[in-house]
């Protein structure tokens, strides 16, 4: 039996696989998990999952984390080949930091809003306006960004980041505005210039939502991405004492798989996209987790299916490739980002 796109079949023989295009389905069953692993071994090559990837493309990785965990493990990685499970600016990521590896992304169209917040031509501008200004860039942005970029981060070392460059200097901070104003805010730092960029999907977990569910689950820990619009509302109600300080906690998703595992809570409201669920639920069974916004979900991140990831082990597709130049000059401000911090677990 070929590879197939029908529902409720597995597709699963050792074939070819050509008639199993992007985006179709498979039944993510042990079989599945058998050929993929099967593949990955014949490839020599490492799976590594971001945490908003679909429970079944999490579970049958290498690795599972955020993108500054995921870039330090594509660096240190022996394999041949990168399968990156993720959107597009972290696999060219895990190719500026290893050129002479072979990388993958399961479905080439998988890209990111943040990301295409600015471009490079933008970025040039926004330099000439601030001469001898540090650039930081969240680290979801293009290769052509990073190689206008001084130094990349991620939500889980954005603080380190910025607290690592002389106070003297001004700051440029792009793309994500949310995440931007939540560092100036934790490091009191005046000559920070921030970009107005924003991922749609955790810019549309907003305030009201966040004070609904807080209201009715008035024990509950609040669990809060930088890059939430609700991020503000979150520490509004800390200070008002809606919500006890102690209780709302501004986390990368790696933070949270941490926090959790501490955690005496009964019930965590989580403001993130809702991938994030699956590992917490993994981290901390006992605990109940609820998304503030069920809706919040990356249907960019959500292109990464278990047929594409199939394809892509059984066919070579989709490779990424980055300009060579660009590479080397992107990856200095790549490589002083997975110098500072600590290990991240999620994003």
């Amino acid at each position: 039996m070929a590879a197939t796109a029908q529902a409720g079949r597995t597709g699963i023989d050792g074939a070819a696989g050509a008639d199993v295009p992007p985006g179709e389905e498979v039944r993510p069953d042990a079989a599945w998990r058998e050929e993929v692993r099967r593949l990955a071994a014949e490839r020599n090559a490492v799976i590594l999952a971001h945490n908003y990837q679909l429970p079944e493309i999490q579970d049958v990785a290498d690795h599972v984390g955020d993108s500054l965990a995921l870039s330090r493990i594509a660096a240190q990685s022996d394999a041949d080949t990168i399968v990156f499970c993720g959107v597009h600016f972290m696999a060219e990521t895990a190719k500026i930091l290893s050129p002479d590896k072979t990388v993958l992304i399961p479905d080439a169209r998988a890209g990111c809003s943040l990301a295409d917040s600015i471009d490079a031509e933008q970025l040039r501008a926004w330099k000439a306006e601030h001469p001898g200004a540090v650039v930081v860039s969240y680290v979801n942005t293009t290769a052509e960004v990073k190689a206008e970029t001084d130094i990349c981060c991620t939500s889980s070392n954005a603080v380190d980041v910025v607290r690592s460059v002389p106070a003297d200097r001004e700051v440029l901070f792009c793309p994500d505005q949310f995440l931007g104003q939540h560092v100036k805010r934790v490091t009191g730092r005046e000559n920070m210039h921030v970009w107005a960029g924003e991922c749609h999907v955790h810019a549309g977990i907003n305030g009201p939502e966040l004070v609904e569910k807080a209201t009715a689950h008035p024990d509950a820990e609040l669990f809060i991405h930088p890059e939430c619009g609700c991020a503000t509302s979150a520490l509004y109600l800390a200070g008002e004492g809606t919500v006890p300080a102690e209780r709302v906690k501004i986390l990368s998703t790696g933070d949270m798989v941490q926090q959790a595992r501490r955690s005496r809570a009964s019930t965590v409201l989580v403001a993130t996209e809702v991938g994030m669920l699956h590992q917490l639920r993994k981290a901390a069974p006992g605990i109940d987790f609820r998304a503030v916004n069920d809706r919040a979900s990356c249907r960019y991140m959500k292109m990464i299916t278990p047929a594409a990831l199939l394809r892509s082990l059984r066919e070579g597709v989709d490779e990424v490739h980055v300009d060579p130049d660009v590479a080397e000059r992107a990856r200095g401000a790549v490589q002083r980002m997975i110098a500072i911090g600590q290990p991240g677990g999620g994003e």
